[in-house]
């Protein structure tokens, strides 16, 4: 099965752009983001009971859950890459502006399925990586860290999320094509 094209086929035509750059959208993604993420801390919380902040403060604990977020944005972006190295060997982009860390293929066009492989790479492996820990963890602050981290990683998912219901609900033919360039996604159909 062929996962990419190097140039556009004669026969398709752009139907959609999605650009995270873009102020607008950019701002709309962050914003579902902020709601799915504060939603997620705020059951968490509810079910957790992690007791006061104050009295259970460990410095070294918030160290750590800082500086896992950080290295998490860098492996989900690793993740939609080896994905995308898997099934195209092609170059890749990484990259983060003011509203998005991204990962791209800007030099082809993606299939549908290779796109929504890459697209969802990152919300299973974390989501279950992320999950586990909030379930195994038994210190109540320990367990709620992990919670944050799941929260902060479905609610980045945001444009992931978005891309692939597109891709459900809207282009549904496996002869789609996708140019992601990272923080901009075009999507090509068939005429």
């Amino acid at each position: 099965m062929k996962h990419y094209e190097k140039e556009l086929p004669a026969n398709y035509r752009e139907a959609f752009t999605i650009d995270a750059a873009d102020k607008k959208t950019g701002l709309r993604l962050n914003i579902a983001a902020a709601f799915v993420i504060a939603a997620i801390i705020a059951v968490s919380a509810l079910a957790i009971r992690p007791g006061s902040f104050i009295e259970n403060y460990s410095l070294l604990r918030n160290v750590i859950a800082i500086a896992s977020i950080f290295v998490y944005l860098v492996l989900h972006e690793l993740t939609h890459g080896a994905a995308y190295k898997l099934l195209t060997r092609q170059k890749l982009t990484f990259g983060f502006n003011a509203s998005v860390a991204y990962c791209g293929v800007p030099d082809i066009y993606v299939y549908r399925r290779a796109s929504l492989i890459s697209l969802l790479a990152p919300f299973v492996v974390f989501t279950i990586v992320f999950g586990a820990l909030t379930a195994m963890l038994r210190a109540p602050w320990d367990k709620m860290y992990a919670a944050i981290l799941l929260a902060i990683h479905i609610g980045g998912c945001a444009g992931d999320l978005y891309d692939t219901g597109l891709y459900l609900f809207r282009f549904r033919d496996p002869r789609t094509l996708m140019r992601d360039t990272g923080p901009k996604q075009v999507f090509y159909t068939v005429e």
